[in-house]
C-alpha cells in the first residue's frame, strides 16, 4: 500500500466517523481535526514531491481550513506557489507559515526563496535566524547557504567562514567544497585551492565551472594529463559555456 493511499484511507475514515457504533464526529473533537490535518499536509506534499503542485492544493486547503494557522500547511502551500512562479502568493504563505514561531526548515526554505529572488539581505536575516537552532538536522546546509548569500552580498571573508562551518558540521557539502576551491584559487593558495577540489570530485559530478577551476589547478600543478582530460571534458559537455570560451583563451 502506498502511502498516499493510506493516507485517502485515513481520511476516508475520519470523514465517515464510527456511524455504525453512534458515535459523534471525529472532527468535533481537537484530536480528530489534527489527525485529519497531519493527513491533508502529508497528502498535500505527497503530490508536490510527485510533481503534482496543483494536486496538492486541494489537500492542503482542506488542512488551512481545519486550522488556518498551520505552518506546516503555509509552508507546504508556500512551496506549491513557489513551483507554480507565484511569488506573491508563495511570500504571503511563508510569512504565515513562520508568524507563530522561529522553526530551522521553513526558514531555510523561505531563505532559500528570497535568494531566488535575488533578495538576498532578506534571505541572509532567514538563513542567520535558521542557523541559531542548534538541533537543527539540516544546519550544515543553512551555512552553506549562508555563504553562498554572503557571495552574492559581496562578503568573501564572511562566505569563507560560512563555507568552513558547514564542513565542519557535515564534510560532505559538495557546494561548499567548491566555493572553498573557488575562493582559494582566487587568493592564490593553490594547495589548499586543490584538496578542496579534490574532495568536491570525489562527492559530485563535474559542471561548466567546476571543469575550468580543475585545469587551471592541473596546470599550476604541472598535471598535464588531468588537464588535458578535464580540459576534454569541458569541450565535449559544455561548449557552448563562457567556461569553455575561458577555457579556449587561456591555451
Amino acid at each position: 500500500m502506498t502511502l498516499r493511499v493510506a493516507l485517502l484511507l485515513l481520511l476516508t475514515g475520519l470523514m465517515a466517523g464510527c456511524v455504525s457504533s453512534g458515535s459523534s464526529d471525529p472532527l468535533r473533537t481537537a484530536s480528530g481535526r489534527e489527525q485529519a490535518r497531519d493527513a491533508y499536509i502529508q497528502l498535500g506534499i505527497g503530490y508536490l514531491q510527485q510533481g503534482e503542485a496543483a494536486r496538492a492544493k486541494t489537500p492542503l486547503r482542506k488542512a488551512l481550513e481545519l486550522d488556518p494557522a498551520s505552518a506546516d500547511a503555509n509552508a507546504a502551500l508556500a512551496l506549491v506557489f513557489q513551483t507554480e512562479m507565484e511569488y506573491k502568493l508563495a511570500d504571503e504563505h511563508y510569512r504565515k507559515a513562520l508568524a507563530g514561531g522561529n522553526d530551522a526548515r521553513i526558514l531555510n526554505n523561505y531563505g532559500s526563496f528570497l535568494f531566488e529572488q535575488k533578495r538576498y539581505s532578506e534571505a541572509m536575516e532567514r538563513f542567520t535566524r535558521a542557523s541559531e537552532d542548534n538541533l537543527y538536522g539540516e544546519r550544515a546546509r543553512v551555512f552553506q547557504n549562508m555563504g553562498m548569500t554572503a557571495l552574492q552580498l559581496g562578503q568573501r571573508e564572511q562566505a569563507e567562514t560560512y563555507f568552513t562551518r558547514a564542513l565542519r558540521l557535515d564534510s560532505r557539502q559538495p557546494l561548499a567544497l567548491l566555493e572553498l576551491a573557488m575562493l582559494a584559487y582566487e587568493a592564490k593558495d593553490y594547495v589548499p585551492a586543490k584538496r578542496y577540489y579534490d574532495a568536491f570530485s570525489s562527492l559530485s559530478e563535474q559542471n561548466a565551472r567546476s571543469l575550468l577551476l580543475g585545469t587551471r589547478l592541473a596546470n599550476i600543478h604541472q598535471d598535464r594529463n588531468q588537464a588535458a582530460s578535464l580540459g576534454l571534458q569541458l569541450q565535449r559537455l559544455y561548449p557552448g559555456t563562457s567556461e569553455y570560451q575561458q577555457f579556449l583563451s587561456e591555451q
